[in-house]
């Protein structure tokens, strides 16, 4: 069985993320395991703005299998504190698997504006990609049978885990 230290990777995550980041960068994590991992690190990087100063963006509305997903997700969750046009956004994610989420990440970002940037940095890359897509920055690769899914979870205390799971 798979065994992965959550919290050891979020300290891989972080040292990575600190060579990302320019001065005038902003934080911005997918709903809702990326939102978690960028509130955590606008806080343990100091970022400017505070626990206020990271965005959160939804995928939900843009997803290609919305017919079938529906409004399940997080459809509120975007907040983007800040403006998107020319911002250099590091966009942060728990696991990267075929792309999808971050092609309809790009799209809702950009009916906020058009930022100057976007850089994908992810907890794991679990491969299978189905979209062109890569990130600048993964604290871990790995790979799992297509029938299994690869979930983070948060404690109370703020602590990361991750579940392995037979999707339906």
């Amino acid at each position: 069985m798979l065994q992965l230290d959550a919290e050891s990777l979020y300290a891989e995550l972080r040292q990575g993320v600190t060579h990302l980041l320019q001065p005038e960068s902003v934080l911005v994590g997918i709903w809702s395991g990326g939102a978690w991992l960028a509130e955590r690190l606008q806080r343990d990087l100091a970022r400017p703005g505070g626990d206020k100063g990271f965005g959160v963006i939804s995928s939900t509305l843009h997803r290609d299998d919305f017919s079938e997903r529906g409004l399940s997700g997080g459809t509120d969750a975007t907040r983007l504190p800040f403006p998107i046009d020319g911002a250099h956004i590091v966009l942060i994610d728990d696991v990267l698997y075929t792309g999808r989420t971050i092609r309809a990440v790009v799209n809702e970002l950009f009916d906020f504006g058009r930022p100057a940037s976007v850089t994908l940095a992810v907890l794991v890359d679990r491969g299978g990609r189905e979209m062109p897509v890569a990130a600048a920055f993964a604290a871990a690769k790995i790979v799992l049978p297509a029938a299994q899914r690869l979930s983070l979870a948060r404690d109370e205390a703020g602590r990361f885990s991750f579940a392995v799971e037979e999707s339906s």
